[in-house]
């Protein structure tokens, strides 16, 4: 990286080379660095007062910890400078002692500048076609100015021109709308500018935890990552890191709430967050636009989930050794926008006015768990019934569906047959004839159902769901059951109680016939437990067809298993389902005896 391309101006020996920077940006954060590793000038020079010089060095120094530079002007407002790792005059400050650069502070302290907002193309442009061809372009634009910007520049330009006298060597890191204003006023003679020389009231705090995730300039899962990386060359990529955001917040909503988000929900979230960027004319969705895309292709507990990771800067203190402050937006008088997430809370359902009854609670933390023996196990029948009642209703729905697939649609010739088909007639009313159904009987029942909620294939190795069992039905209107489901009495809700997930289960009819599948060496050939599920499902059938709901199709093994035993294998998509009805059915409880069903309601109602 060399600095030729690079703005800057030459004042008798020595030479200063400006790095124009947009406040509060990745992109400007880590070109700034890079460049600054790579020139390794004597001096840097940056846009601060050297008024509140003192603080902001040891600001500076705390990093990664968050500070708040604070002081109050002659009206009585209270001014809040962010020191945090992705602004670029911060980066400048902290590079530049790194590499032994000697660090001044050359703009002027004012009360009451509210500075400009100025309109610059997307920040992630620097990423795309690079930092030298953006600030070209951006430095062709003509920014609008007032007397104080004038006074700035003034200043700024003058205490260049000190430093020159000083440094052969030199590098300014300030706002881009000031570079070319600048650069014609060090042509110029100029006199000393009058300036505050002191400030009274600086203060430096720590900045709140609450507070850090409102008011960084780029989110605390951004910073935090430059912070772990700024020790190489960097160059993050702002769409790479939400990618990463994305996948983070995806994997704990789909642990915390046993769902699967659908591949197509994820597209539809990444168009709608693209197309909101590109209507406000950004290259890349902002975090709130990210938010917004997530609540409304997926739901507001993702949008959730994705804000509680996306805010979170990793590197906090739970006692810092300066005071705490804690801010807001307003306070920076930053502009912002606000979104609420309406998170599912479980309907409150009465009919008529009762005492509140308050839920058993362990007289000891872990007192439960700790009784839990596992020995003699049974299930909870109200659960069971949701099961069984889960699958004949798979079984009607399959056979339907094989139905709709041997209906036979033909244009009307001589009989009317089974009766109009009116969406073919309709979707084919140019050719202007009529098109009629022929029905065909499907010929055999459902025997087994096989339900996969996850296939449980980790490439680490580590199960999700190591609980591998067989049930037998209790009377004759249950099936027999295999599945596979997290431990039980890892999750403990009352005394011989516990709450486990399923990864998957296998129901077949009649019952007590099932042999224990997960120990029957017959079934050793299957890989792994999704598939030893359905293959037993197939060999226990009474019946010609198998139903086989996942998010994947059956392997080719089962499907020529089932062919060779004379059976079929009708496959529906898990995502056919509603996900609150599959979430109700994946949790399930387990019991230790028939005698903790006379109290299990008291503890799993509402659980």
């Amino acid at each position: 990286m060399e600095k030729s391309g690079l703005p800057r101006v030459s004042i008798g020996q020595s030479e200063i080379v400006f790095l124009p920077i947009l406040h509060g940006k990745l992109e400007f954060a880590q070109e700034v660095r890079n460049y600054l590793l790579d020139i390794k000038p004597q001096a840097v020079a940056v846009e601060y007062p050297e008024t509140l010089a003192e603080k902001i060095l040891r600001g500076v120094k705390r990093l990664p910890l968050l500070s708040v530079v604070s002081y109050k002007e002659k009206n009585g407002t209270t001014v809040y400078l962010l020191i945090e790792p992705v602004e670029p005059l911060v980066e400048a400050i902290r590079t530049g002692l790194e590499i032994g650069s000697s660090v001044h502070f050359v703009d002027l302290d004012l009360d009451g500048y509210q500075g400009h907002k100025e309109v610059f193309p997307d920040p992630y442009a620097v990423f795309r076609v690079g930092y030298k061809k953006f600030i070209e372009e951006a430095l062709k634009i003509n920014f609008p100015k007032d007397p104080l910007d004038l006074h700035r520049e003034k200043t700024i330009a003058y205490n260049l021109k000190q430093l020159s006298q000083r440094y052969r060597s030199i590098v300014f890191v300030g706002g881009l709308a000031h570079i070319k204003a600048i650069q014609e006023f060090l042509k110029e003679d100029l006199a000393q500018p009058l300036a505050r020389r002191k400030r009274e009231g600086v203060l430096l705090f720590h900045l709140d935890q609450v507070s850090s995730r409102e008011v960084l300039s780029e989110i605390g899962y951004f910073q935090g990552i430059y912070e772990k990386e700024r020790t190489n060359r960097l160059k993050l990529d702002r769409l790479i890191l939400q990618q990463r955001l994305l996948e983070e917040a995806l994997s704990r909503y789909e642990e915390k709430n046993k769902e699967v988000v659908p591949p197509r929900h994820l597209k539809i979230l990444s168009q709608f967050a693209r197309n909101y960027a590109l209507a406000e004319g950004r290259l890349s969705p902002d975090f709130y636009q990210l938010l917004v895309a997530a609540r409304g292709s997926v739901n507001d507990d993702f949008a959730w989930e994705l804000w509680e990771i996306g805010t979170r800067y990793p590197f906090q203190a739970e006692s810092p050794e300066i005071c705490p402050i804690r801010i807001k937006l307003e306070d920076l008088f930053k502009p912002h926008k606000k979104i609420k997430f309406f998170r599912k809370l479980k309907p409150l359902r009465r009919k008529r006015l009762l005492p509140v009854k308050k839920k058993p609670t362990e007289k000891r933390p872990g007192e439960w768990k700790k009784a839990w023996q596992g020995i003699n196990i049974c299930s909870f029948p109200p659960e069971d019934i949701v099961v069984e009642g889960f699958g004949r209703y798979v079984m009607q729905k399959a056979l339907r569906v094989l139905a709709e697939d041997l209906r036979r649609i033909e244009p009307f010739t001589s009989s009317l047959k089974d009766g109009i088909d009116l969406r073919e007639t309709i979707r084919n009313w140019y050719e202007g004839r009529l098109y009629v159904r022929e029905e065909r009987p499907v010929t055999g029942k459902v025997g087994s159902v096989v339900v996969i909620f996850d296939e449980d294939e980790a490439p680490d190795g580590k199960e999700r769901y190591p609980w591998k069992l067989t049930w037998h039905g209790e009377h004759n209107q249950e099936s027999d059951m295999a599945f596979y489901a997290t431990r039980a009495g890892e999750v403990v809700i009352g005394p011989g109680i516990s709450r486990c997930y399923y990864g998957g289960f296998m129901l077949t009819y009649p019952p007590m016939r099932v042999f224990d599948i997960w120990s029957d060496p017959l079934f050793d050939f299957a890989r792994g437990k999704a598939e030893r599920l359905l293959i037993a499902a197939i060999d226990y059938s009474l019946e010609k067809y198998v139903v086989y709901i996942a998010r994947r199709p059956p392997s080719s093994l089962a499907k020529r298993l089932a062919a060779h035993q004379g059976k079929k294998v009708i496959y529906l998509p898990l995502g056919q389902f509603s996900p609150t009805l599959l979430k109700k059915i994946q949790t399930f409880h387990v019991l230790e005896g028939h005698k903790v069903r006379l109290y299990a309601h008291k503890y799993i109602e509402g659980d």
